[in-house]
């Protein structure tokens, strides 16, 4: 090891990163063969198996990253030519190595962060290439991406992601339909992508609001094929998906996106707050916005809604209906502290519709996700959660529906309420209690249909596995209880 680095002392610097991909491409390459990680169920699963030795580390932080050997040195700076040479150099060498499990050993070698650390230069480099390969097409690097993404601290993703909103989404105007076209390219790079945006974006804050053009975007790709939030889900082993890493992204981005669909009127009305505020000239500016905005916002409920029909279908042919909850219940928990929260900085009179569009859309989820199998919790238990949420007349049916069917049998008595949610997972973790409010007074109700763009779900039951007969049916009579 010592003979190649002096030899690559004596080289330019895009000379030696050169030099040391075609070293990584022979040792990485045979270790591949010599571990056993060859015999693994997917390329990405053999690269995971196969070790990459400190050596190999060292040559990598010196020769991509120029961090000085000694460091007590002042590292050295590529320019901004030289830079984007360098991702010239790693682009056209991923494109030519034909061999999978190969690229996915030297991807984790060159991006892998080590140990918990924050490597702000790798993940910069990361997010630049990411970047020139999305604006190129590179199928190859958007797939190995996909998979850093997956193993990769959500902190990290999304600080790659929010590189590349920035660049197709707020930066250059039109520039998003080429980031749009990377769906048939890399459709795991797109489940993985919403799956970070929607870590990312959690309609907390103005800030954390997601521009009109990627919340578009988003809903064309999720309609165009449903399947694609699925993606990581079906290509994971389960159960054993569950023991994956703490503080990783999630299995799917149902959550993120159910967060999308119910938040919305509340966030959209949070904002015409804000601009009522600022003057009667920002309040029209914006209309326009908001009013496109709630429109996509409720297509992308009706799609989530029927990925949870889908989602029943596999969990069936997996025999995991009743094991396996895609959405855990310590996330639901923070769903509706979220809700909550939103809807107290909200003047109740003047927002009843928002907050009623909102409890409609998260008592439809609660409902199709419990029926699915996607949520495996008892009514029981969600009864004292929701009934610190305003009155809502499909909130308190959902509640009061029949006792939970048989497909759960291991569940246990209902969990305390204290229970911290999401904040270890999140990159916006929020610590406060959920708020008291007082009930509103509640306007007509339409039985899941909450906005008037919204099809009817029957119109798609064809397709998919017919919902347990457990599941709730806005003809059926179910005793009225109050919520208590």
């Amino acid at each position: 090891m010592s003979d190649i680095r002096l030899s690559l002392l004596r080289r330019d610097a895009l000379s030696a990163a050169k030099e040391v991909l075609y070293h990584l491409d022979i040792s990485l390459g045979s270790a591949l063969q010599t571990t056993g990680g060859a015999l693994a169920s997917s390329p990405a699963a053999a690269a995971a198996a196969t070790p990459i030795d400190k050596n190999t580390i060292e040559l990598v932080e010196e020769f991509i990253y120029n961090a000085p050997k000694d460091r007590n040195t002042q590292p050295k700076r590529l320019s901004c030519l030289q830079e984007l040479q360098l991702l010239e150099i790693m682009c056209s060498y991923f494109q030519e190595q034909s061999r999978e499990a190969v690229r996915h050993l030297i991807f984790t070698a060159l991006f892998g962060l080590q140990g918990n650390a924050l490597d702000d230069g790798r993940l910069a480099m990361l997010a630049k290439l990411v970047s020139m390969a999305i604006a190129l097409g590179r199928t190859p690097i958007l797939d190995c991406t996909a998979t850093w993404l997956q193993r990769s601290h959500a902190m990290c993703c999304v600080r790659v992601v929010r590189v590349l909103v920035d660049d197709y989404c707020k930066v250059v105007p039109g520039s998003s339909s080429t980031l749009k076209q990377v769906f048939t390219a890399s459709p795991a790079f797109c489940c993985q992508f919403i799956t970070a945006v929607t870590a990312l974006y959690d309609l907390s804050s103005e800030d954390l609001t997601p521009p009109l053009t990627l919340l578009e975007m988003v809903v064309d790709w999720v309609t165009d094929d449903p399947r694609l939030l699925l993606l990581t889900f079906l290509n994971t082993p389960l159960p054993a998906a569950s023991l994956s890493p703490r503080g990783c992204l999630e299995l799917t981005p149902l959550l993120g996106l159910l967060r999308w669909s119910v938040k919305a009127p509340l966030a959209n009305q949070r904002s015409r707050k804000q601009a009522l505020a600022n003057g009667h000239a920002e309040l029209e500016k914006e209309a326009g916005q908001w009013q496109e905005a709630e429109e996509l916002y409720s297509k992308l409920h009706l799609n989530v809604l029927q990925v949870f029909l889908m989602l029943q279908v596999h969990l069936t042919e997996k025999n995991l209906i009743g094991q396996f909850s895609v959405l855990q219940w310590e996330q639901v928990v923070g769903l509706v502290e979220e809700v909550g929260r939103l809807g107290e900085g909200l003047n109740p009179l003047h927002a009843a519709n928002q907050i009623s569009l909102a409890l409609d859309r998260l008592a439809q989820a609660l409902q199709v996700a419990m029926a699915t199998g996607a949520l495996l919790c008892a009514r029981e238990e969600l009864r004292p959660l929701c009934s610190r949420l305003p009155h809502n007349n499909l909130m308190q049916l959902v509640m009061s529906g029949p006792f939970q069917p048989p497909i759960y049998p291991h569940l246990h008595a209902p969990r305390p309420l204290h229970t911290h949610t999401h904040a270890a997972l999140s990159p916006h973790p929020h610590t406060h209690a959920l708020p008291h409010t007082h009930a509103l007074p509640h306007p007509h109700t339409h039985a899941l249909s909450p906005h008037s763009t919204h099809p009817a779900l029957q119109t798609h039951a064809h397709t998919h596995t017919v919902i347990s007969p457990h599941t709730f049916h806005p003809a059926m009579g179910f005793p009225y209880r109050p919520i208590r």
